[in-house]
């Protein structure tokens, strides 16, 4: 694509889209242009309509794939090339609502202790206690830990927004056990062979896997499950929704409160009306 890429990578970080996001959406992009060997220029809402049939019919791909899809080609036409037109009026699949794995408490533990790495232990402990995206917890720095008032300092997460979080003191343990070990260094707490030098999430989810495997878990474990389980723990313990809502940097309720509909110990407490009618 060349040019057309330099500009839609240029579009794409003008309007603070995160690096990962840019780069799936360049690649998706690439994706069109290869199946059709044509500059998009040339190309308009029959390309795109037979191109995202071809996903769903040939490559099985998933509604969430397809609605990504989605979001870059219009991206491009909308933005790169200037012709909202083309790409307005093709809609989003829809992608089912699933309710997210969630781990026990003790299966959370059993996979921490399984973590044969002080780092990537420290890593994914971080994760679940500060209900942190994979992304954040590996581009912390040592100054984000603020150990005087027990709150980590989450910079730039999603839609470019900062936030504080709670700092576990067992976490605040783990972290020091690591640092002497460690002493990374560089600027980021979690050194790594990334180009920017923090340890890179592919990495993360593989030390994840292997520690799922150790423990023989059947559940499906991805750092997202873990915020996930942070999210239903808190609830469970008697957080309120909001408060999980800034913890975890949701820019709407509603997606909070998904996490009403895991948490069997509030669906266990919720009396049924049946038990409230009167005997007859």
């Amino acid at each position: 694509m060349g040019q057309l890429r330099d500009k839609m990578q240029q579009d794409l970080k003008l309007r603070g889209y995160k690096s990962a996001t840019a780069r799936k959406y360049l690649g998706h992009v690439h994706k069109f242009v290869a199946h059709f060997m044509r500059c998009p220029t040339t190309m308009g809402q029959d390309q795109l309509r037979t191109f995202l049939l071809h996903l769903m019919d040939e490559e099985h791909a998933s509604p969430s794939t397809v609605a990504n899809h989605v979001a870059a080609l219009r991206f491009l036409y909308s933005v790169t090339l200037g012709r909202p037109e083309v790409a307005v009026q093709i809609p989003y699949p829809k992608v089912p609502h699933t309710l997210p794995d969630i781990l026990s408490s003790e299966e959370v533990m059993a996979l921490l202790d399984a973590l044969g790495s002080v780092k990537y232990r420290a890593v994914v402990t971080t994760m679940y206690a500060a209900g942190l995206r994979i992304s954040e917890a590996c581009s912390l720095k040592p100054g984000d830990i603020d150990s005087q008032r027990m709150l980590i300092h989450v910079r730039l997460g999603k839609r470019g927004r900062d936030r504080f979080v709670m700092l576990s003191q067992k976490l605040l343990e783990l972290l020091r056990v690591y640092w002497t070990m460690a002493r990374p260094p560089g600027i980021y707490l979690f050194m790594g062979v990334t180009k920017r030098g923090h340890v890179g999430p592919e990495a993360v989810r593989h030390a994840l896997r292997e520690a799922a495997r150790r423990v023989g878990l059947h559940k499906r474990v991805t750092p997202h499950v873990l915020r996930h389980s942070f999210a239903t723990h808190l609830l469970e313990d008697g957080a309120d929704l909001r408060t999980i809502q800034v913890l975890l940097g949701h820019g709407s309720i509603r997606s909070t409160a998904r996490y009403t509909h895991v948490s069997e110990r509030h669906i266990r407490a919720t009396p049924s009306p049946l038990d409230r009618a009167p005997r007859r």
